[in-house]
């Protein structure tokens, strides 16, 4: 498993842009594919983007954020990043990064280490 920890969460006004960051440690993060999921109150935990293990590099993102939200990872910082760009008032909720020993996961069960959490919050 991986120590995760999430950093570059705020408030921030609609149309705005945030970039969070998570740091791995353990020697095992470039065989990990990673994921940052939301939950908002009330609601249950999303996947929003996911980046895979393999050469490739191959990403997955949900339609609510397609073209507006960017993963990406540095394997050697042990770092994964969400751009998000054009903020909205539904992106308000705790963002949690994740990762998986799969190479494609899509599901909660799919993702052994998580982070704390950071808050983002949209609002004017």
């Amino acid at each position: 498993q991986l120590q995760l920890v999430e950093s570059g969460g705020g408030l921030v006004q609609p149309g705005g842009f945030l970039r969070l960051s998570c740091a791995a440690s353990g020697r095992t993060f470039r065989s990990y594919s990673m994921g940052w999921f939301r939950q908002a109150p009330g609601k249950g935990r999303e996947l929003v983007a996911a980046i895979s293990w393999s050469g490739r590099g191959s990403t997955y993102y949900s339609d609510s954020v397609k073209g507006r939200f960017t993963i990406s990872r540095d394997n050697a910082k042990n770092t994964v990043y969400l751009q998000m760009n054009n903020l909205k008032p539904e992106d308000t909720a705790v963002y949690y990064c994740a990762g998986s020993p799969s190479i494609n996961p899509r599901t909660t069960g799919a993702f052994d280490s998580w982070g704390q959490g950071t808050q983002v919050t949209v609002s004017s």
